[in-house]
């Protein structure tokens, strides 16, 4: 096909999932399911598929779906569009919203610049700096993609100051930039997996684990994720040190900078005051949400609320807010699509027939097992929202069939849906703008993304599994 026009491509390859969704359909339906189960897994394997291929974009490949789903009678209306009116839809919505006044506000900026201050004096100090500003701002960004549009420029005015350009034809000068953006990747990864409100899939997965019995709070999270989350945070600028070579061991400019850029900023502004008075009382609700029996998505609205009353957002501001809308849709009908797969049952039967596969084995080695198929099943995946719709059921029920602890599945799950984000270039969306910068090489970055990833997951299992058994519930 490499001869044929580039239309004629496009179109073979968009043909391929309707080709899949029409085969599934007309297959047999396995024993123990029902046909609109069947059909409806037939739409909703086809739309991932697409999306994995590159044949149609996510919200193209929701839109399809939902309507294929709606038309055929597989489920009905109320069903299909249920997903516009979740709670935990509404939260990543909303606090996309808020987190436009974080940059648009300036205090995203001055909080980095705060952070580099005091860590920059050495190349190794500015890593740190990156992982430790991602991880103060992180649960105020949904979105692990805005928050890369915070650091990267800053990321990139670091390693430029330091005299490393991504243009430089001498790959030595240009081993700093290339440390401090692979830095900046792992660090939205693990970031990510901290707070419950660090990435869109967060929420996603904790709605289907309330499927299974499980209530997962902001405050929850928080506990349940701080050591491992926190040890690889302490662990990742070290350990990519050595993979990936900066050259340049000292950095005392980079400070000095950051003060002067500081001082010539000057006092906090109002606007930025008001983000950082709503984005506390934000965070506090959200931890102390269960106590206080308060809803996590009015308090996103609360927060969105007083942002628009004191003009820190504005109706324009929300009008350009066209990515926020397209994973509005996307998600909504995913997640609905996703919620109905589970609730004809085709869940569970998939659980039923993999949970054989692990007979025999003690259920340690079953969870472990289940969470390195899991890690791995992302070289398939460009999308975290789209794995964890269409496998954290699967592989949740299947390890509760094995006998793992439920809890502890889905805490492991979670997680790992966050970091394993550094496995490819495209297994984030986050990750465009830091592998576009030009630092990096196609070798380097899947390289060192499966040992990033093959490091948190150790991280995760050995610090992680027992900090679960302890705390998590």
């Amino acid at each position: 096909m490499t001869g044929l026009p580039p239309e004629v491509r496009r179109l073979g390859k968009q043909l391929i999932p309707f080709a899949l969704a029409v085969g599934l359909w007309l297959a047999p339906i396995p024993a123990g399911l029902t046909a609109p189960a069947w059909h409806l897994f037939a739409i909703f394997a086809a739309a991932i598929f697409s999306v994995i291929v590159a044949a149609f974009p996510l919200l193209t490949a929701a839109m399809m779906a939902v309507a294929a789903a709606v038309l055929t009678g597989t489920i009905t209306p109320a069903k299909a569009f249920a997903g516009f009116a979740n709670a935990s839809v509404l939260l990543v919505i909303v606090a996309f919203l808020v987190a436009r006044g974080v940059v648009k506000s300036g205090l995203g900026r001055r909080i980095s610049l705060v952070v580099v201050s005091a860590f920059g004096g050495s190349t190794l100090g500015l890593a740190y700096s990156i992982f430790v500003t991602d991880a103060v701002i992180a649960p105020a960004f949904p979105s692990n993609t805005a928050r890369g549009g915070v650091l990267f420029p800053i990321v990139l005015s670091l390693a430029q100051g330091a005299g490393s350009k991504a243009e430089d034809p001498d790959p030595d000068r240009r081993r700093l930039g290339g440390y401090l953006m692979f830095c900046g990747m792992a660090s939205l990864s693990v970031s990510s997996a901290l707070w419950l409100t660090g990435t869109s899939a967060n929420p996603i997965g904790v709605e289907i684990a309330e499927r299974y019995g499980l209530q997962i709070g902001f405050g929850s999270w928080l506990v349940a994720a701080s050591i491992p989350a926190l040890a690889a945070i302490l662990l990742l600028p070290a350990a990519l040190y050595r993979l990936l070579p900066p050259g340049v061991s000292a950095t005392p400019g980079a400070a000095a900078t950051a003060r002067q850029t500081l001082q010539a900023l000057g006092p906090l502004s109002r606007d930025e005051w008001i983000v950082t008075v709503a984005f506390v009382i934000m965070v506090t609700g959200w931890a102390l949400a269960r106590p206080l029996r308060l809803d996590l998505t009015a308090v996103a609205f609360a927060g969105l609320a007083a942002l628009l009353a004191t003009s820190v957002l504005t109706i324009d501001d929300i009008a350009q807010e066209g990515p926020t809308l397209i994973t509005y849709l996307w998600l909504a009908v995913l997640f609905a699509l996703s919620g109905q797969l589970n609730e004809l049952g085709f869940m569970g039967y998939v659980g039923g027939r993999l949970a054989p596969l692990l007979q025999g084995m003690p259920w340690p080695a079953a969870y472990v097992a289940l969470v390195v198929l899991y890690v791995l099943m992302h070289y398939l995946f460009v999308s975290q929202s789209s794995q964890v719709l269409a496998l954290f059921g699967v592989f949740l029920e299947v390890g509760m069939r094995t006998g793992v602890p439920t809890a502890l599945m889905a805490w492991s799950l979670l997680f790992a849906s966050s970091y394993f984000s550094t496995l490819t270039p495209q297994g984030g969306s986050q990750n465009v703008i830091f592998v576009g910068s030009g630092y990096l090489t196609q070798a380097d970055l899947y390289r060192v993304g499966a040992i990033t990833t093959g490091l948190c997951l150790l991280v995760f299992l050995l610090l992680g599994t027992p900090w679960l058994l302890l705390v998590a519930r």
